[in-house]
């Protein structure tokens, strides 16, 4: 029962996964963008949230209510100031700009709250559990963070393709030139995709801080296992992102039961594996 209940657990880690990688998966199906930056922003929706609940006294789950809008905001803001001016045909150009807000992010939560490692607490809920079956316990935590994973994927997908914004996003990535010329404002329609993406971003960051100690560096960790999720499940598939993200978990809590140590390398070999079987993804969308 130790592997069942190993595979178990790794499934439920899976859900943090498929949420670090979710955002990834859609700014690449919408803009293209290879967000280096994306781990960091996870780190500072973290710290944004501990400064919210410091200031504040709110359960970390409440401080979503706060912490969200923020986020998207600024979101908005990054994309419409600064990358709208990168895009076009060359993908160099955002992913240098990311590479350094990463390295400006990381200084500056550097700077304003030291290297020590923080963590949210959460209550009974961190701890709480119940039995599925014979030596198999559920967390509450991994349980809710895996369904809000799947909340975020089916309420994206919906999004996409039953809203008038989800039908900007497709035109807008399908053919930004002839887009603009039906008269979408593809600045703004990228700005409100951004800010979906932070929206994403920063459940992802709430959620991580309640589970484990974070510290400013602890992004580019995050931004990896994102990649290998994104990229497992298939570029731009949101679906497809979730079950990279479970198979990422599952190959990590099998590594783990071989030996402790393998634990981070066994989900890298299984991202090899896949990537050397299926480079284009198991389920993978159609690009540019």
């Amino acid at each position: 029962m130790d592997w069942v209940n190993g595979i178990v657990q790794g499934v439920l880690v899976g859900g943090l996964f498929a949420l670090f990688a979710t955002g990834l998966s859609l700014i690449f199906g919408v803009m293209r963008i290879v967000n280096v930056a994306h781990g960091d922003m996870i780190i500072a929706s973290a710290y944004l949230a501990f400064t919210i609940i410091q200031l504040s006294g709110l359960h970390p789950l409440v401080s979503l209510l706060i912490v969200i809008p923020i986020a998207s905001l600024v979101g908005y803001l990054l994309q419409t100031a600064i990358l709208n001016r990168t895009l076009g045909n060359d993908i160099l150009p955002p992913l240098l700009v990311t590479f350094g807000l990463s390295i400006i992010v990381q200084n500056g939560l550097l700077e304003v709250y030291s290297a020590d490692s923080r963590r949210l607490a959460a209550g009974p809920i961190e701890t709480g559990s119940f039995p599925l079956a014979h030596g198999i316990d559920i967390g509450y935590l991994p349980l809710l963070t895996f369904l809000t994973a799947v909340v975020v994927v089916a309420g994206l997908q919906f999004v996409f393709y039953r809203t008038e914004l989800g039908r900007s996003f497709r035109a807008v990535s399908d053919d930004p030139e002839t887009s603009q010329l039906m008269g979408l404002d593809n600045r703004k329609v990228n700005g409100l995709a951004m800010a979906l993406c932070l929206a994403v971003v920063a459940i992802a960051g709430v959620f991580l801080a309640t589970r484990s100690n974070f510290d400013p560096f602890m992004g580019p960790s995050r931004l990896i296992f994102g990649f290998e999720a994104v990229i497992i499940g298939g570029l731009g598939n949101l679906w497809g992102t979730l079950v990279g993200g479970v198979i990422l978990g599952v190959a990590q809590a099998i590594g783990a039961q071989i030996d402790p140590g393998w634990q981070l390398l066994a989900g890298h070999i299984a991202f090899l594996v896949i990537l050397a079987i299926r480079p284009q993804g198991l389920f993978p969308r159609g690009v540019r």
